[in-house]
């Protein structure tokens, strides 16, 4: 009995980790990775579900807004059985899109205000902040296991 509780609540069950390259870069569009997939019981995932979120922040104490973007997704819609004490590795590709803000594209648009933008996002503590988020679904269990990497896109 005890057993069959942990199994549905994932303890022992499938573990996640995400695995990225060093650097990567945000000219590129697309992120080249793999997902490793061990348990310790012999289990079947249905599916993996790969996120990429921008949290982007500006602002200084109670004035300071956060959005949250996400800039592509994909789902990996194969089974596949993970071995006992075993370890399987799934590569994935994630193609993405970015937001630009009304200040980037004018920086963009023009040469001179391409440094004004700049301090103005300095005054005004503009950041972003990536992240990459996957999750699988296991079959017959309520926890699904996720891994989530904060990354730095160059």
């Amino acid at each position: 009995m005890f057993g069959k509780v942990k199994k549905w609540l994932g303890i022992e069950g499938v573990k996640l980790e995400l695995v990225l390259p060093d650097e990567l870069s945000i000219l590129s569009q697309r992120i080249d990775g793999s997902i490793r997939l061990y348990s310790k019981n012999e289990q079947t995932v249905t599916a993996v579900k790969v996120v990429l979120i921008e949290k982007y922040s500006r602002g200084r104490g109670k004035e300071k807004l956060t959005d949250e973007y996400q800039l592509g997704e994909i789902n990996l819609n194969k089974r596949f059985k993970v071995p006992a004490e075993g370890m399987i590795e799934i590569d994935f590709s994630l193609p993405y899109s970015t937001v630009k803000s009304d200040m980037d594209d004018l920086a963009d648009k023009n040469l001179l205000a391409g440094g004004l933008v700049k301090a103005m996002k300095f005054f005004e503590k503009v950041q972003s902040e990536y992240r990459l988020e996957a999750e699988a679904k296991v079959e017959g269990v309520a926890l699904n296991p996720f891994d989530r990497k904060v990354i730095e896109l160059k």
